[in-house]
């Protein structure tokens, strides 16, 4: 019984319209800073390296590189807190959790964009036209050669 409150209380709460983000995308984080009686926002760019939790208490960790020094911040995603996402690439990653990129320095650190990587190859292959054989290749050079001749 109670448990069905506190699930129908955490529905109301968790917000729709965040963006598709997976691990490895280069996110913007638009986050509301309350200094005093200002409030301003504050964009926090970075890669994501892993999620954890689920519905409401779900939090994102998203790594930048900040004077040469690795930063890291956790952000719970249904917070009032966090006014946006903007995913700015998509990357191609194999894993849940990248925190092998803490150990990473230059390039090595870069990760491959999906665009590139085997999910598009595949997703390129079935919208080309099928290739004609080897054979009828051969003929139509053939043609080609003896009608410039």
């Amino acid at each position: 019984m109670s448990q069905d409150i506190i699930k129908s209380v955490e529905a109301s709460q968790i917000k729709t319209d965040l963006p598709k983000v997976s691990v490895g995308d280069t996110v913007d984080v638009h986050v509301k800073i309350i200094e005093g009686a200002k409030e301003r926002i504050q964009v926090f760019s970075g890669v994501v390296i892993g999620f954890t939790g689920k519905g409401l208490t779900r939090t994102m960790t998203v790594r930048r590189i900040v004077a040469n020094q690795g930063v890291e911040r956790v952000f719970a995603l249904n917070s009032p807190r966090i006014a946006k996402i903007e995913v700015t690439r998509h990357g191609h990653v194999r894993r849940a959790k990248l925190y092998y990129l803490r150990e990473r320095v230059g390039k090595s650190r870069r990760l491959r964009d999906r665009r590139r990587g085997l999910g598009a190859l595949e997703t390129q292959e079935q919208t080309e036209a099928p290739k004609q054989p080897e054979k009828k290749k051969k003929e139509k050079k053939a043609e080609a050669e003896t009608a410039s001749a």
